[in-house]
């Protein structure tokens, strides 16, 4: 994984393209499905605050659009010092499309800051399997 592979370069392109006017703190998220297709999504903030929605859902939306539901790897990028992971609900929203497995790149604007995968973000997550 280098600074400049495809799924961080389609999270970077997702963040310029976030509508972000009231936080002014910019997300870009990519997953990659099983297929080996990118999809990428922004936030898109609203002035109703809790209606807006994140980089990681916009992403994931997309894929399933397009017929995938199966994730094999995903980005988020976000600025400020911090990592930007994915916030409670979009790890729950990855996991229903992933497992523990799935990595997860951590970027900030000048790239790669770190890998983790989803379980270390959200273990013992409840997910399909629970309702069997």
């Amino acid at each position: 994984m280098t600074d400049d592979s495809d799924i961080i370069a389609a999270a970077r392109a997702a963040m310029a393209r976030a509508y972000a006017p009231y936080s002014r703190f910019k997300v870009g998220a990519a997953v990659r499905g099983a297929s080996g297709r990118l999809y990428a999504g922004c936030n898109v903030e609203n002035a109703a605050y809790p209606q807006g929605w994140c980089a990681e859902a916009s992403a994931i939306a997309a894929m399933v659009m397009a017929g995938e539901t199966r994730i094999v790897e995903a980005a988020v990028m976000g600025g400020g010092d911090a990592l930007c992971t994915p916030c409670g609900g979009c790890r729950q929203k990855l996991y229903e499309f992933a497992g523990d497995e799935l990595p997860i790149h951590v970027c900030g604007p000048q790239g790669l800051r770190r890998t983790v995968t989803l379980g270390e973000l959200l273990p013992l997550a409840f997910g399909p399997e629970n309702l069997t």
